[in-house]
This record gives structure tokens, C-alpha cells and sequence, in this order.
């Protein structure tokens, strides 16, 4: 069985996979490229830090060679884009320009991004939060704008749908979204989709597709855990929504149960 079957054809064409820019860098690559897989390019660790641009350049060729889109996620780890500290948000500041700066290089379909946010910190010290990540965020959404890239921001540990839409309210511009992702819902927010979609629909623009039993964030495969992307997807077709997808499983088994998942609910 390889993954660019007819079976999964439409859906390849349609989805993006969650692919590490040093594990691509390392040999996924080529996965990819032999089964016309499109990859959301995960920026994490210290790719940014090290690699030149031409790191980036030959592998946004390759990618283009072969006619695949991508996405990219911004890094977010150790990163306080609202942070008090002022050097604290200036390290931060730095290595998401530094991620932005490759939206001219890729040209992605999204740039996929985290808040930062958790309730038992922040709540404390709100308006200052709010403040420092609209300044965070203003000047990197005029960086995507000038490459036509919607900047999609992306449901971590928060519980409920408020912070975003408080975000929303106040950024300037109009290229971003709301970036759903199913596992953090399940894993982190104690609250359903349908909450976030009745606050956020009108900005969501993509999907995160992973699976987990509500207690940790394990990125199984579609159908591996508790979440009902039945409703979920049924939603979606009922309203005409056609967000881009990520599929976001953590092994290659996981990956080809999560296009055969896909494939049986019919979402495409």
C-alpha cells in the first residue's frame, strides 16, 4: 500500500500534513515529494535560528517542482508574543519575524499560529496582555500581507472561545482567521466545538485533524480517540464551510489511518 493511492487521491490534493521543517530537511522530504504530499511545515526548535535561506529557498523549489502547496506553522514554544517583560517579547518578537520572513520564500496558503495564552497566568495582568499581542501581531500581519498569506491562529490551552475573539476585535487588517484545532479542544478546553464555532465561525479558516482520549495531547489518528468528527464534518457540509485541512498524526501508521478516516466520512 503506498499513501498516494487513487483511494486517497482527492483528499492528498485537498489536506496538508504535519511535517517538522528538520525532519523534512532530514529525509521526510522526499516522502513527500514521492507521494505528492502537500506538508505544513512546522517551524519549531532551532531551524530558524541556524539554517540560511537558502536552507528554506531549496526546499520552497522542490516543493514548487513538484506543484505542492504548503502551509507553515510559526514556532511557539519558550514564545510569549503578549508578554510583560519587555525582553521577553522582543526574543519572541524576533523569531516569529523570523518565521514571517519565510512567507516571502514559500508563498504558503497559511501561516498557523499560537496565542500564548493560559488563563491561570494572563487573566491576571489582561489588558496588558491584550496590548502587547496586538502590537505582537499587528506588525507581523503586515509582514504576510505583503505576500498574500493568511495569518490563522490556533486554539492551544485555551478553555474558551473569548480571548480569541477579544484578539480578533481589536488587530488591524483583514488576512487572518481562526485555526480549529479538534485534539487541544479535546484535550485542553473542557468545551465543545460548537462553542468556539458559535463565536468564531465567521473567521475560521482551518482545521487541525488529530485525535486523543481528553487527556493528553496525543495526535493519534482520526477515529483512534474521542472526538466526533462525524458532527464535526456533517457541520461543515451542511453550512458550505471549506476551511484548509491539516492532518496532524504523529506516525506514518497514523497518518494512512487518518486519510482512510477521512475517506470514510466523506468530507471531500
Amino acid at each position: 500500500m503506498t499513501i498516494a493511492s487513487d483511494r486517497y487521491t482527492s483528499i492528498i490534493r485537498r489536506c496538508f500534513i504535519n511535517a517538522p521543517f528538520e525532519q523534512l530537511e532530514q529525509g521526510l522530504l522526499q516522502t513527500f515529494l514521492d507521494h505528492e504530499l502537500r506538508p505544513e511545515i512546522g517551524l519549531e526548535g532551532e531551524c530558524l535560528w541556524s539554517r540560511p535561506d537558502d536552507a528554506f529557498i531549496i526546499m520552497a523549489r522542490r516543493l514548487e517542482e513538484k506543484g505542492l502547496a504548503c502551509t507553515l506553522h510559526a514556532p511557539f514554544f519558550d514564545l510569549a508574543p503578549g508578554a510583560v517583560d519587555p525582553e521577553i517579547r522582543k526574543v519572541t518578537r524576533r523569531k516569529l519575524y523570523r518565521a514571517f520572513q519565510l512567507t516571502e520564500i514559500f508563498r504558503p496558503q497559511s501561516i498557523v499560529c499560537h496565542l500564548g495564552y493560559e488563563d491561570n497566568k494572563h487573566s491576571y495582568k489582561l489588558d496588558q496582555w491584550l496590548r502587547y499581542s496586538v502590537e505582537t501581531w499587528n506588525e507581523l500581519l503586515d509582514i504576510a500581507a505583503a505576500t498574500g498569506t493568511p495569518v490563522m491562529f490556533e486554539n492551544t490551552y485555551e478553555q474558551l472561545p473569548d480571548i480569541h475573539h477579544l484578539l480578533f476585535q481589536e488587530l488591524s487588517g483583514s488576512n487572518f482567521g481562526f485555526c480549529l484545532d479538534v485534539g487541544h479542544l479535546m484535550a485542553y478546553a473542557g468545551s465543545t466545538w460548537q462553542v468556539w464555532l458559535d463565536r468564531l465561525q465567521p473567521w475560521l479558516g482551518q482545521i487541525h485533524l488529530h485525535d486523543n482520549h481528553g487527556d493528553r495531547d496525543d495526535h493519534l489518528a482520526i477515529g483512534r480517540g474521542r472526538f466526533d468528527f462525524p458532527q464535526l464534518f456533517d457541520h461543515l457540509r451542511q453550512n458550505s464551510i471549506s476551511p484548509l485541512i491539516t492532518l496532524e498524526p504523529h506516525s506514518e501508521k497514523d497518518l494512512w489511518m487518518s486519510l482512510e478516516a477521512v475517506h470514510s466520512l466523506d468530507l471531500f
